[in-house]
């Protein structure tokens, strides 16, 4: 199968480099910067460009990785091609193609994972969900998909939305709690891998039972005591507010 890939992020860099081993051919890569395209393009063996008029319009699919609010507009200026259109974001729906007369059908590559262009991920444990406007669509990018993954599921915008709200609060919002007690312990000269085992346990847990029940702290046992002197050391009231608010979830849905 002949890609294009629209946008060079950590995304587009990391599915587009398990496509090309896969087996896929990726003909080129844009970004509205030369040097972008250039360095995703030289890994996979793919001519860069950053000017649309050079687009190729006679691949088989054309991948947008692009941010969700670039997207509908970018959209909006691709000329027409051969092909199927997909995006892989979470929240943005299928039906962002539905307005555009390209000759060939469009839907999604959602790969639910966090990326990091530095490091390495085995794409075969990466759960990724599809969906297309027509089945032919639905089963060449199944196919596709399943090139480079162990787990691909159909699962349509509506609920895909929910699957990338959940996956903010699971990665997105963890991370961020990493990062708040990274500061507190900077502050004391303490080195964060005092937290990693912690870390690495509490992830463990939640692979092998329901979050809830892996639960533990101050919170879900409302000890106030314990809360009340946590209070006192936080002199942020922004990270005083966060603190508050998450134990009185943690208690709330403790019952």
């Amino acid at each position: 199968m002949k890609i294009v890939f629209i946008g060079s992020g950590n995304v587009a860099t990391h599915m587009a480099m398990a496509l090309k081993n896969a087996g896929s051919d990726i003909i080129q890569i844009y970004s509205r910067t030369d040097t972008n395209a250039q360095l995703l393009a030289h890994k996979v063996s793919a001519e860069p460009i950053s000017d649309l008029n050079n687009l190729n319009r006679e691949a088989d699919l054309y991948i947008f990785s692009l941010n969700d609010d670039i997207l509908p507009s970018f959209v909006k200026m691709m000329p027409d091609t051969s092909g199927i259109w997909a995006h892989t974001a979470g929240s943005v729906p299928m039906n962002l193609f539905g307005g555009r007369l390209n000759r060939g059908g469009y839907g999604v590559i959602y790969p639910l994972q966090t990326f990091s262009k530095e490091r390495e991920m085995d794409f075969t444990k990466i759960s990724i969900f599809i969906e297309g406007d027509i089945i032919e669509t639905k089963n060449s990018l199944l196919s596709l998909a399943r090139t480079i993954s162990d787990d691909v599921k159909f699962l349509d915008s509506e609920s895909r939305k929910y699957l990338h709200l959940a996956a903010v609060f699971a990665n997105n919002f963890s991370n961020h709690m990493f990062t708040l007690a990274n500061e507190i312990l900077r502050e004391r000269g303490i080195e964060f891998d005092a937290l990693r085992p912690l870390i690495v346990e509490t992830a463990a847990k939640v692979l092998e039972m329901e979050p809830k029940k892996a639960q533990t702290g101050p919170a879900i046992r409302l000890d106030v005591k314990v809360i009340n002197k946590h209070l006192e050391l936080i002199k942020d009231d922004k990270i005083k507010e966060i603190y508050t608010i998450l134990s009185e979830s943690i208690n709330r849905h403790s019952s």
